[in-house]
């Protein structure tokens, strides 16, 4: 997530050209791919002006414009911005997704790119208020990079005993975020530091907090009722109609062992051979 500025260029859709093709795009889970392409489509065809896509208290709680949390994830200053997002999303969702299954990860996407925006919007408008600065309350931000954050405390979460390396340096998987976070606002002052830490207290929401009960038990509601609805049936005993008992429909975090997910790697590539 970076404020709002102006940029331009097509290198940076060459090199994630060649990041995707570096994985294959068979390779590639439906719903990571699918994110990727409107990103790419929305840089390439924006259907509203960076200015009307950022998020900001002034805009978002003050003029009342909430369109702008859905907006300002999807949206990219320039062609490096989408690059690097673009590249780092593909990495995590070709991990995340098979362990999450398709159509949480979806719900997951959804619900942590409008909450960064919510959490980005409460963090700013304290900081107005402790420091007396209206600046922090016109910021503009734009990026999925809040909603990396998140993914990357919950990849580290996954593999809590593993070293990452952030800019060449070897830290623990538990810190990496925390460290990456200082770190690129260090070197990148353009990007919004306030941004990042709503994606990583995200992230911590779901590890940690009440927000994985939260979203399986919202999710169990939904595809149980879709299931009832889609595949109904008569009692042999009697006429009468039962609901037939039923998967939540969703792969929830932890279901799928590292077998399981290397067994369904095997079958996607058999499929395609």
């Amino acid at each position: 997530m970076r404020n709002r500025q102006r940029g331009g260029g097509q290198l940076g859709l060459i090199l994630l050209a060649s990041q995707v093709f570096q994985v294959g795009v068979e390779n590639i889970p439906p719903v990571t791919l699918a994110v990727l392409g409107l990103n790419v489509y929305l840089f390439l065809v924006p259907n509203v002006p960076l200015l009307q896509a950022c998020i900001s208290v002034q805009q978002a709680y003050w003029r009342g414009d909430w369109r702008r949390l859905v907006l300002s994830p999807l949206h990219h200053l320039d062609d490096y911005h989408l690059y690097f997002n673009m590249a780092s999303f593909l990495w995590k969702g070709v991990k995340l997704e098979p362990r999450l299954g398709s159509s949480f990860y979806a719900w997951l996407l959804a619900v942590f790119s409008l909450l960064t925006g919510v959490i980005y919007l409460l963090l700013e408008m304290v900081l107005s208020e402790i420091t007396q600065d209206p600046s922090y309350s016109i910021q503009c931000a734009v990026g999925f990079s809040g909603v990396l954050f998140a993914l990357k405390v919950l990849s580290n979460h996954y593999h809590p005993g593993g070293v990452s390396y952030v800019m060449g340096v070897p830290v623990a998987n538990r810190y990496a975020s925390w460290v990456e976070l200082v770190l690129i606002h260090l070197t990148s002052p353009g990007t919004s530091f306030v941004g990042h830490l709503a994606g990583i207290l995200v992230g911590l929401l779901y590890t940690a907090g009440p927000l994985k009960i939260i979203m399986r038990t919202i999710a169990g509601f939904v595809m149980n009722g879709y299931h009832a609805r889609q595949n109904p049936y008569n009692n042999s005993s009697g006429g009468s109609t039962q609901r037939r008992p039923t998967s939540y429909g969703f792969n929830i975090p932890g279901e799928l062992t590292a077998e399981e997910i290397r067994r369904r790697r095997l079958q996607r590539i058999d499929h395609f051979d």
